[in-house]
């Protein structure tokens, strides 16, 4: 089982291990408490996070047959599960561009070759990858650009322009679609504007897929704890999670915990990430009984 991120996460876990640590004489088999640090990923230039666990053998010593995990959702009625088979949450890649120009005063924009307009092109050329390029109604694709820097002054046209963004999508194949897709469209419009692009992509997390096999045998289980009005199937989600990392080695089953005040209309539900950010940790106890059941069915315990 597995926590990371908020320490509404910890708390959970922790409650988990202290009921199943008071009957460790019932439980068939070995279970694995997993408190992971990095779950938004490790500074730049740094490993981190699932990755770097599964690496030195978090799975391995004891042997993990299947893994376990949730997510509070502040936007999911306390109380409730939701749950889906397959892809769940997104595969992330961390998206790079450089376009190379030739920098010149402001004045004589001819001198030169400005990768401001360049990168400007580009953002909105991107948004044919998704639109025009992508099977969108067979795998979601998402593609951002929310970082750009260029330049220090407004009368001066720089040398380069550095973007970064994130990819999104739940397909392997359309993955590569998409990446090959985007070299070719930032190198043609950067080479259209007398300049140059460097593209550097790299994964940050694969899709967190459940295994179906292992879904369809716990969902009674889910269903028994949070009651069969109370367990929802939901929509994939194009957030990710590196959960995903765990998913690549075991089958594993991801599902999200209600956060959300009952009485708060979803419209006005704070998000993930945001200064209005609550929980109603009545929910906690859901979470905590989800996770034991889990164990204990699975294992066939009592």
């Amino acid at each position: 089982m597995h926590a990371c991120g908020h320490d509404s996460h910890v708390a959970i876990l922790m409650g988990v291990a202290e009921v199943l640590s008071q009957m460790r004489q019932q439980l068939r088999g070995t279970v694995v408490f997993i408190f992971q640090p990095a779950e938004e990923g490790p500074p730049a230039g740094e490993r981190g996070g699932a990755e770097l666990m599964v690496a030195e053998g978090v799975l391995d010593n004891p042997k993990a047959e299947v893994i376990f995990g949730l997510h509070i959702n502040s936007m999911t009625p306390a109380g409730v599960i939701r749950y889906r088979a397959g892809g769940v949450m997104a595969g992330a890649d961390r998206l790079y561009i450089k376009v190379n120009g030739k920098g010149v005063h402001a004045s004589r924009p001819w001198g030169g070759n400005d990768p401001i307009t360049a990168a400007a092109y580009i953002i909105t050329g991107l948004q044919t990858v998704v639109s025009r390029m992508s099977p969108i109604t067979d795998s979601p694709v998402v593609v951002s650009i929310g970082s750009i820097e260029g330049g220090n002054r407004g009368n001066i046209i720089p040398d380069f322009v550095e973007m970064h963004g994130t990819i999104r999508t739940f397909d392997p194949d359309v993955r590569k679609e998409v990446h090959e897709n985007i070299r070719k469209v930032v190198t043609n419009i950067a080479e259209s504007q007398g300049t140059t692009a460097d593209i550097e992509i790299i994964q940050a997390a694969p899709v967190t897929f459940n295994n179906p096999e292992l879904t369809r045998k716990m969902l009674p289980t889910l269903e028994a704890v949070a009651g069969e009005e109370n367990l929802k199937v939901m929509l994939p989600i194009t957030g990710s999670e590196d959960f995903s990392q765990y998913q690549l080695k075991i089958p594993g089953l991801f599902f999200f915990l209600g956060g959300m005040d009952k009485d708060t209309p979803i419209e006005q539900a704070p998000e993930h990430h945001t200064a209005a950010f609550r929980l109603d940790e009545s929910g906690f106890t859901l979470g905590v009984k989800a996770f034991c059941h889990l164990v204990v069915d699975y294992s066939g315990g009592k």
